[in-house]
């Protein structure tokens, strides 16, 4: 998932908390091959091969991510959308060769992209994509829901005092011995702590343009693509949200970024979770 991921485990044998967390980072192994768009071989890759030919019967995993997504996109207005991995591919070109995407190159991609173009059945556990060439992204969503995942697998074991972490995204269970939750800290600007909060049996993701971007002829462009006009996001944004799990936490994270903080705290409100905004134009 191109993330460092840690597992931090209070257990009762160090031959427990070995073995568990051995079967967690597993897991975690197995979600990245089943969603990254960096690996041909993924299950998301090959239903982005075959899904405009015909439905395509995918793992209980990926649907469920799938959805979230979707319902995510409904929500936000389309702010955040799966679809965008055409854009994505763009900016990432953009990135190594410090120009633009000429408006030709974003009108073919934005052909591809809307999470309408994604249909679900449920009943079948089936994805049909809309058209030959769509690409899916999950970068923004995966990585939440993977750390849900390995803490589940942390708590089979019996170790409920655990905290999952896969870069921005934090997971955590029960608190350690004698303490009211995990110390984490809020990223200001600069990537430094400004404020500690003590969290248990709850997820908290940060996303944001601090550090991944480019500049292209005196703008500064950011890795976080906006579906609505294809290019990286132009303001300086640092959004951490604290939510009831890692997949919506994650998501949202994302979405905020593009929303902005206004309509962003109505989202999250909406979904039960809390978000703290750093947001100011540089061009």
């Amino acid at each position: 998932m191109g993330v460092a991921a840690r597992i931090v485990v209070y257990a009762p044998e160090d031959y427990i908390a070995k073995w568990a967390c051995s079967q967690a980072f597993r897991k975690i192994e197995h979600l990245e091959e089943l969603m990254s768009d960096y690996r041909n071989d993924s299950e998301l890759m090959w239903l982005c091969k075959e899904g405009h030919i015909a439905p395509v019967k995918v793992s209980d995993d990926l649907f469920f991510v799938l959805e979230r997504a979707i319902e995510l996109s409904q929500r936000s207005k389309g702010v955040f959308d799966i679809t965008v991995g055409p854009f994505v591919s763009l900016w990432r070109g953009a990135r190594q060769t410090k120009q633009l995407p000429t408006e030709d190159e974003l009108n073919e991609a934005r052909k591809l992209v809307g999470w309408e173009k994604i249909q679900l059945d449920p009943s079948t556990r089936t994805v049909k994509l809309a058209a030959s060439g769509m690409k899916l992204d999950l970068g923004g969503i995966a990585k939440g829901y993977a750390a849900d995942c390995a803490l589940k697998v942390l708590k089979k074991f019996g170790l409920s005092r655990a905290l999952v972490e896969l870069g921005g995204d934090i997971v955590s269970g029960d608190p350690p011995p004698n303490r009211k939750g995990w110390r984490i800290g809020i990223l200001n600007e600069q990537g430094k702590a400004e404020k500690f909060l003590e969290l248990a049996n709850c997820a908290i993701s940060t996303s944001g343009s601090t550090e991944q971007f480019v500049e292209i002829s005196g703008r500064r462009y950011a890795h976080i693509v906006d579906p609505r006009t294809g290019l990286g996001l132009t303001k300086l944004v640092l959004v951490t949200v604290i939510a009831k799990d890692g997949v919506t936490a994650d998501g949202l994270a994302t979405a905020l970024c593009v929303l902005g903080e206004r309509e962003g705290l109505e989202l999250a409100k909406a979904y039960g979770a809390v978000a703290f905004f750093r947001e100011r134009e540089l061009n």
